[in-house]
């Protein structure tokens, strides 16, 4: 952490919300003294969880299970109380705070994600800590983050964070024999067989969407650790008892469009490709209509898609430049078909290389 500039620390909802329902004043307390002793002078993200938790106490809400359009309306309500709480606190450090609701579309559309970056670089500027959580009183069941791991990671990639803590209700990621495995380099069948399928009361994810967030965060080139956020002080039972799983961050010289590119929580659709196409592909060209065998998926220009080889490997991922009707149409056929196709003059590429990440 000492050589981090930017770190984005993600809070689950059990970290601060107890089980009563309650914000947990003295861990958040805790949380920013260590803030301030550790991480002073630095960049700072706080992703937290808990809206909802704290909106049903509030409204006296008991049930476990609430339908979407009325839990939208439970986070709108939990949403000021949550924000309110971290201001109180932060303000009695003198540290300023504001708050960033983001959507899927902020971060997954481009240009929204490059609207997303200046606000955060601004509120660093204003030095002030911005609180993020996903804008639940909007989002619809296909059109959420669904757990803020992943929304952490997004962040983290977006803001070219060095670091990102993710405080569960867990020591890190534990082998068979219920050992902390210290550090991962690489997510395989191996690790993902150690998942641990059981959910807190509050949350939402589970290790399933943390390993999600180390991967998008190892391909930005970005530190990751799982840590636990029940004990007070929890950035300095991090530094100085080490307890945590560390996921290292490949060597990466990709570029911010291309991390952006490959640390995509979905893809819009799939292309399928031949032999050659997909040789080509590995020697760094662009893929062109002649080697698609089939297009999966409906999805608009510019999206971002995974393109698969006959063996059903996933071999890169790409914005396309056409939408999917048009690659439809145009598929196995040659460039200087394309024109006469489609009826107007258009791109050879149907996947350029410069919008192309290998996987």
């Amino acid at each position: 952490m000492d050589n981090s500039n930017k770190v984005v620390i993600k809070l689950g909802s059990s970290t601060v919300v107890d089980k009563r329902g309650k914000f947990k004043k003295i861990w958040v307390t805790s949380l920013i003294k260590d803030i301030k002793k550790y991480l002073s002078g630095k960049k700072i993200v706080i992703v937290s969880s808990g809206a909802i938790a704290l909106g049903q106490k509030y409204l006296k809400i008991r049930q476990k299970k609430i339908q979407l359009e009325m839990s939208q309306a439970i986070a709108a309500v939990g949403q000021i109380h949550l924000a309110g709480e971290f201001q109180k606190l932060f303000d009695k450090f003198n540290i300023k705070s504001g708050q960033i609701l983001i959507s899927p579309d902020d971060t997954e559309q481009r240009r929204r994600a490059l609207n997303v970056r200046n606000t955060f670089s601004n509120l660093f500027k204003l030095k002030a800590i911005p609180i993020v959580n996903e804008n639940d009183t909007t989002a619809t069941a296909e059109i959420k983050y669904g757990d803020n791991d992943r929304l952490a990671a997004r962040v983290a990639q977006i803001i070219g964070a060095d670091t990102l803590i993710i405080f569960s209700d867990v020591d890190g990621l534990y082998d068979k024999s219920k050992k902390i495995v210290k550090s991962v380099s690489r997510i395989d069948k191996e690790v993902y067989s150690l998942i641990d399928k059981k959910k807190n009361i509050y949350g939402s994810g589970g290790i399933v969407t943390k390993l999600d967030a180390a991967k998008i965060c190892m391909n930005s080139g970005c530190h990751m650790y799982i840590a636990n956020g029940s004990k007070k002080n929890p950035l300095k039972r991090v530094i100085q008892k080490k307890i945590y799983t560390h996921f290292s961050p490949k060597i990466s010289s990709l570029d911010a469009r291309k991390k952006w590119i490959i640390s995509s929580l979905n893809s819009s659709g799939k292309i399928y490709i031949d032999k050659g196409a997909a040789k080509a592909l590995m020697n760094g060209k662009s893929l062109l209509a002649a080697g698609i065998t089939k297009v999966a998926g409906s999805f608009d220009k510019g999206a971002n898609i995974l393109i698969i080889d006959q063996d059903d490997n996933q071999l890169a991922r790409g914005l396309a430049s056409f939408n999917s009707i048009e690659i439809d149409k145009i598929k196995g056929k040659q460039s200087k078909e394309i024109e006469k196709i489609l009826g107007y003059l258009s791109k050879s590429e149907i996947v350029h290389k410069d919008d192309m990440v290998k996987l």
